[in-house]
């Protein structure tokens, strides 16, 4: 099974991954994680990576495109990987279907998990205070939130079309989220 998850930064993308990931035994693939293992490994591609992030732009399409079909045609994670951070854009969906398609995959389900600016500024601030993250301020926050809502409603407007989208209340505790995506894999699975 493939399952793409969705939040704005501080909604538990990341916790709830590691438990679907330990769970289900799927595979996470973070785009970010992907970028750095090339950099990490210092290959070619890597330092053209390096390059353009040290430029201050965006890594294009086409190598995030290139570096997620490699991970998708990896027969170890066909049907287990669960898409964290991708597809941002509607392309980026479009894709993500064709790269599938083309190796006899499909998405199974999008989960959502659906917080308000409050709590991403609560848990965010938390956060920074634990782990004194330079990407945890208020400010910031504010703006990634907003960031995250605007780009990703086109997206979730497309899978929520394919009947692909549930939403999780990500205002409830861990434990009450994780029952809640079980629930929800667990009918999928049947």
């Amino acid at each position: 099974m493939n399952i793409v998850i969705f939040g704005p930064p501080g909604a538990g993308k990341g916790t709830q991954s590691k438990f679907i990931v330990n769970k289900y035994g799927l595979h996470q693939l973070s785009t970010g994680d992907l970028l750095r293992n090339e950099i990490k490994n210092k290959t070619e591609l890597g330092s053209k990576i390096t390059r353009i992030m040290n430029n201050g732009e965006l890594v294009s399409d086409e190598i995030v495109s290139n570096l997620i079909s490699k991970f998708i045609s990896n027969d170890i994670y066909k049907h287990k990987i669960i898409f964290d951070g991708y597809p941002r854009t509607l392309a980026q969906a479009n894709n993500l279907d064709n790269l599938l398609k083309a190796n006899k995959q499909k998405i199974n389900i999008v989960l959502k998990l659906s917080v308000s600016l409050e709590t991403v500024k609560k848990r965010i601030l938390e956060r920074q205070s634990q782990e004194n993250r330079a990407d945890d301020n208020e400010e910031i926050a504010i703006k990634r939130y907003q960031t995250y809502e605007k780009s990703s409603e086109p997206v979730l407007h497309y899978y929520k079309q394919s009947n692909l989208l549930k939403v999780v209340n990500g205002e409830a505790t861990i434990s009450e989220i994780n029952s809640e995506i079980s629930d929800l894999i667990d009918t999928i699975k049947g």
